[in-house]
């Protein structure tokens, strides 16, 4: 199931070595006493709730509301922790650009050296439709850059990815999680967080199931009706006032990918999503003919719906002091060297402390999207209408 997404600016710049070098020692400690505390299931929980995930990256030390905050990060959990996969249990794939696309080879390479009790080839068809959803189904206008795959040996999985809008300077970030998830295609998700919204065709939401249906019933017809559909659809664009994400693809390229999808034959629109070729364009085109030649009304709603510890890497709210970094990981480490010798009175000292500073503070959440002002100028996420702990443990 995708449980949210999140909305952030797009910032250029590259995070200092020594700061990146205190996120992996602080991140991998956090995880590991989740870890020893309540398992490998709870650590997939947390780093597929949006809320968590980005407090966690203010805790560490990054910008509080920067795209750079998700790729760094994700980096920063795996150079951490990977080194423990094997005694842990809990594996680390995938990442930004390049690091991405070698996701399923990646996959593979740590079957091989390690006993899953799934067929890794599960792992990479989840990781792929995780994928073809939120850049081909959810057509928002973010094109995914970046995907980090994170998975047990019981073959339980999350995935954090984003997407780029370079015309909105903006990154939209998503979270999946395997469990309980029923239908990739069918509401995969339970709640999506932000305050940007576009029109967007969000082919996944369960209004849009007669599209989905119509769409993968047009796929097993050959291209050159679909094609003379679309010509004669793009005569009738303006008297139709088609919204503005329904502009017609390229024919030529088109061409190609619909003899692809029709010689596949798919029978289910998830079968259809997972074609090689059928991307975007290709999905669109389907979905424009189901919706004129079927008179099927298509929705376009958007799918989408923190906490400072050491500073931030540009200096707001104030600048990370290294020594407070450090201080913070070792006090973990030494809390989870005496709770594995079984001394658990530090560990459930600090788990005793966040649950009272999550009680002092009441952190409640509210429907309303906060105001842009000078003093809060991008107002990144809004809450989703549940109560929100804020504990990292």
């Amino acid at each position: 199931m995708k449980t949210g997404t999140a909305d952030l600016p797009l910032h250029s710049g590259k995070c200092p070595a020594w700061l990146f070098e205190h996120m992996k020692k602080l991140s991998a400690a956090i995880i590991e006493v989740i870890l020893e505390e309540k398992g490998r299931e709870e650590v997939l929980y947390r780093l597929s709730h949006p809320y968590w995930f980005q407090a966690l990256g203010c805790v560490v030390g990054f910008d509080w509301h920067s795209s750079g905050l998700t790729t760094t990060l994700c980096g920063a959990i795996k150079e951490g922790l990977s080194p423990l996969a094997s005694k842990t249990g809990i594996f680390f794939a995938g990442g930004k650009g390049k690091t991405a696309v070698n996701t399923p080879q990646e996959i593979n390479t740590i079957a091989e050296k390690n006993h899953l009790e799934i067929n890794p080839e599960n792992l990479i068809y989840a990781s792929k439709m995780a994928a073809k959803v939120d850049n081909a189904a959810v057509q928002d206008g973010y094109q995914i850059y970046h995907h980090f795959f994170v998975f047990t040996q019981e073959g339980n999985w999350a995935v954090i990815q984003q997407g780029m809008n370079e015309d909105a300077k903006q990154a939209r970030r998503y979270h999946w999680l395997s469990l309980n998830l029923k239908d990739f295609t069918n509401e995969p998700h339970t709640a999506i967080c932000c305050n940007h919204k576009n029109q967007a065709l969000n082919l996944v939401a369960k209004e849009n199931y007669a599209l989905r249906t119509a769409s993968t019933e047009l796929a097993q017809s050959k291209p050159e009706k679909i094609l003379k559909e679309l010509k004669l659809i793009e005569k009738d664009l303006i008297r139709l006032k088609l919204p503005f994400c329904h502009y017609i693809p390229n024919t030529r390229y088109l061409n190609k990918s619909l003899q692809t999808v029709y010689e596949k034959s798919p029978h289910t629109f998830e079968e259809l999503l997972a074609i090689p070729g059928a991307g975007p364009g290709t999905i669109r085109a389907l979905c424009l003919v189901a919706e004129v030649a079927y008179g099927i009304k298509a929705s376009f709603e958007d799918p989408v719906r923190y906490s400072f510890a050491h500073g931030g890497k540009d200096g707001f709210p104030f600048p990370v002091n290294e020594a407070d970094l450090e201080h913070s990981y070792q006090t973990l480490r030494r809390a989870l060297k005496k709770a594995k010798a079984g001394n658990h009175e530090t560990l459930q000292g600090l788990k005793r402390l966040a649950i009272w500073h999550a009680e002092m503070v009441n952190i409640k959440a509210t429907p309303k999207v906060p105001e842009k002002t000078a003093n809060n100028p991008s107002s990144p996420l809004s809450a989703p209408q549940e109560t929100i702990q804020l504990s990292l443990f």
